[in-house]
């Protein structure tokens, strides 16, 4: 068992993972709406990586007897300006879950609880694999700019 700081931490990351899901499954929408498949099929990849985060803590809490609690979630835009735009704030999105998660691992060093800190260093290794990946296509889509065919390319890559 842990302490009820941590337990509480645990659960908002619980729903920070899902609404991440929300709005990855909400972008890969938008990229089927303007044609760009690859973008789609990526981002829906993403959205399902972050469901299994959820359901990863999900599992850590119930095998330490701890309850697990469901919040609200918030409505995902539907609608970006652009590729970049969409990308861009997945990037965000992914530092602000990368400082939450480096935010419970400090919790857990504080109240010298080990085997939650052993747990989260797997999120803290794949933190640094989701910003690179999506600063990666960050950085592609300011290359091309607006040139359409720059976009096809990466989307076409993203397959």
């Amino acid at each position: 068992m842990f302490s009820k700081e941590i337990q509480s931490a645990l659960n908002e990351q619980i729903n920070s993972e899902f609404l991440a899901w929300y709005t990855y499954l909400a972008m890969s929408s938008y990229f089927k709406s303007v044609n760009l498949n690859g973008f789609a099929r990526w981002m829906g990849k993403q959205a399902q990586r972050e469901m299994a985060h959820a359901m990863k803590i999900y599992e850590f809490l119930h095998e330490r007897e701890a309850p697990v609690g469901f919040n609200s979630i918030s409505e995902p835009a539907v609608d970006w300006r652009s590729p970049l735009d969409a990308i861009s704030e997945a990037y965000r999105r992914e530092q602000e879950s990368s400082g939450r998660i480096n935010d419970l691992v400090d919790l857990a060093m504080k109240n010298r609880a080990h085997a939650t800190n052993t747990f989260l260093q797997w999120f803290v290794n794949e933190q640094v694999e989701e910003e690179a990946r999506l600063r990666a296509i960050v950085k592609k889509l300011e290359l091309v700019g607006d040139d359409r065919y720059g976009l096809f390319l990466i989307d076409r890559d993203l397959r």
